[in-house]
C-alpha cells in the first residue's frame, strides 16, 4: 500500500477523531491545547502503526484510534495543567482543564474496562459519536456544546458568532440528521 493510500485510509477517520476531541476538550481550551495538532499527531501515530491497524476490523480500528487520541489528549491536558500558571490566567481555564482531564480519565477507564462492561457502557456512546461525526461541522458543534459542555443557546450563539435562532435551527436540524444514525436521540 502506498503512502497516499494509507493517508487516504486514515483520513477517513479525521471527522471521527475531531468529534471525539470536541466532546472531550472544553471549547475554552481548544486554542491552548492545539486539538487539531493532536488529531494530526494521532493520525501520524496510526500511520506508523498502519500494518497492525489495517489487520483490525472497523470497530477495532476505531477503538485503537480512539485510545491513541484519548492518551494524546490526556497528555496535552496534563502538560497544560502542569505548566507554571500565570496569575493573570483566568480561573475558568483551570476549571475547564480540570473538567476535560476528568472527562478523559473517565473515557480511558471505560476503554480499559472488561470487554462485557465496555460493551454495555459504550454501545450507545459510540453510536452517538459515530452519528455526530457524520453531521456538518456547525450542527455537530452546536449539539456537542449543549449536550457535553452544558452551554445555553445564547452561549453557543456567542461562541459561533450567530443568533440564538440560528443555533436553535442548527440544533434542530442536527438532531433530525442524527436520528438517522442513532436510536433514542434526545
Amino acid at each position: 500500500m502506498s503512502a497516499d493510500d494509507i493517508n487516504q485510509a486514515l483520513g477517513e477517520y479525521r471527522a471521527y477523531l475531531e468529534t471525539l476531541t470536541s466532546i472531550q476538550i472544553d471549547p475554552q481550551l481548544r486554542h491552548r491545547v492545539g486539538w487539531s495538532d493532536i488529531v494530526q499527531d494521532t493520525l501520524l501515530e496510526a500511520w506508523k502503526d498502519f500494518e497492525h491497524i489495517q489487520q483490525m476490523d472497523e470497530q477495532g480500528r476505531k477503538g485503537r484510534l480512539r485510545r491513541m487520541l484519548l492518551n494524546n489528549l490526556r497528555d496535552a491536558i496534563r502538560k497544560l495543567l502542569g505548566r507554571r500558571r500565570d496569575v493573570r490566567l483566568e480561573r475558568s481555564l483551570e476549571v475547564a482543564a480540570s473538567e476535560s482531564a476528568d472527562r478523559l480519565d473517565r473515557q480511558i477507564a471505560i476503554e480499559n474496562s472488561s470487554p462485557l462492561d465496555k460493551m454495555v457502557e459504550e454501545e450507545q456512546a459510540l453510536q452517538l459519536l459515530e452519528g455526530l461525526s457524520k453531521l456538518n461541522e456547525r450542527q455537530r458543534e452546536a449539539l456537542i456544546l449543549q449536550k457535553y459542555h452544558g452551554w445555553t443557546l445564547a452561549q453557543i450563539a456567542e461562541y459561533l458568532g450567530c443568533t440564538t435562532g440560528a443555533v436553535a435551527g442548527m440544533h434542530a436540524r442536527g438532531l433530525n440528521e442524527l436520528r438517522k444514525y442513532v436510536r433514542d436521540v434526545e
